[in-house]
């Protein structure tokens, strides 16, 4: 190895590795039509896109192809699962978690008959250090629940696997006919959280962060002028973020790693996703804690507090059928008053959930620090 080569391999990673959100659900439930409309509502978020087409004319990769430009790439001809090793998996996202594309989150759309699991496995045993796992969505049909049930037995290992279950096609079947749906859903993957849509629109806050505009953006884009012209018009009542709630909290001072993982183990199962940032304050972990869980999938990674920033947690909660206050009332039981006479093993919960690979704090000075939001 080269004196260069040597240098680079020694200097601490400080890039926050791309999260890869796995799109699944079988051939016809709509999993294209909900990768568009997250693509139609990204607000400035970068998405790279993976499409796996079962086939040789790759149908699916051509409706996304115009909205992602360079930022998609397409594996036709067979599911991924197929693959011996995934190495032109890995080829792939490598391609797209090139810094110069400046990627926020990477999606794939598996093939309708891809095996979840294996997709999972891949990722998960990935040796790319820019990008992790960020979770399974199994798109379900609501119109042909039952018949895909009967020609495809393995839909229910499916479910199994899933962060995060969407019910598509409600608005094609009467309101028994979708509890009825439901209620067998919530025997066949109890606890995982389930979101209704028609037409895959869901909120994309549910998967992955859109980017604020700030005045450091520079100015707005079409997409944001044409965001803004439809809220002035003053009717949200279409709008996929409707159909939530949102709980924000903010502490002072330090939280429980015990009594924080409490609390995420009891969560309801309406709460969809949880994000932002703890501090823990545990002698050997000062470093915040950035937390991100979409349905049951949870991942923590620490991260340097900026110059300046103060020790707080703030978090963010987005579910549908949540009692907001007893979810803060939750949290502030997870106060504590002197983080500095915890012992070293109350950070083992966390710590499970914490990439083995994951960058290492950084100088807030760093040009590539983390918590710089264009990172």
């Amino acid at each position: 190895m080269s004196t260069s080569e040597t240098q680079q391999s020694r200097r601490p990673r400080t890039r926050r590795p791309i999260p890869v959100v796995v799109l699944a659900g079988f051939l016809g439930s709509g999993k294209t039509t909900l990768l568009n409309h997250l693509l139609a509502h990204r607000a400035g978020t970068r998405i790279g896109v993976v499409v796996n087409d079962f086939g040789s004319i790759e149908i699916d990769a051509m409706s996304v192809a115009g909205q992602v430009g360079d930022s998609m790439v397409s594996l036709g001809g067979g599911c991924l699962c197929c693959a011996v090793d995934g190495s032109e998996l890995d080829a792939y996202l490598a391609k797209l978690a090139d810094p110069a594309h400046r990627i926020d989150v990477i999606v794939i759309e598996a093939s309708g008959l891809a095996e979840p699991q294996e997709m999972i496995r891949m990722l998960v045993a990935g040796e790319n250090p820019d990008v992790h796992y960020g979770g399974m969505v199994e798109v379900v049909d609501a119109a042909e629940f039952d018949a895909t049930r009967r020609e495809h037995p393995e839909t229910d290992r499916h479910l199994a696997v899933a962060d995060l279950v969407v019910l598509n096609k409600t608005d094609r079947v009467d309101a028994a006919e979708r509890a009825r749906i439901e209620s067998v859903l919530g025997t066949l993957c109890p606890g995982i959280p389930l979101v209704a849509a028609d037409h895959g629109r869901i909120d994309p806050e549910l998967l992955f962060d859109r980017r604020p505009w700030t005045e450091t953006r520079g100015q707005l884009s079409f997409e944001d002028l044409l965001t803004r012209a439809a809220d002035e018009d003053g009717d949200h009542g279409g709008h996929a973020h409707a159909q939530y709630e949102t709980t924000e909290f903010t502490a002072d001072g330090a939280l429980s790693p015990r009594r924080f993982i409490d609390f995420l183990d009891a969560r309801p199962a309406g709460l969809y996703r949880i994000k932002g940032f703890v501090h823990f304050g545990v002698p050997g972990h000062e470093e915040k804690y950035e937390v991100h869980a979409v349905g049951r999938f949870l991942r923590f990674a620490p991260l340097p507090w900026g110059r300046d920033e103060p020790r707080r947690t703030q978090l963010v909660l987005i579910g549908r059928g949540t009692d907001g206050p007893a979810l803060l009332r939750g949290l502030e039981a997870c106060r504590e008053s002197a983080p500095e006479d915890a012992p070293a093993d109350s950070m083992w919960g966390v710590l499970r959930y914490v990439r083995q690979d994951a960058p290492e704090p950084a100088d807030p000075a760093d040009p590539l620090d983390p918590a710089d939001p264009a990172v």
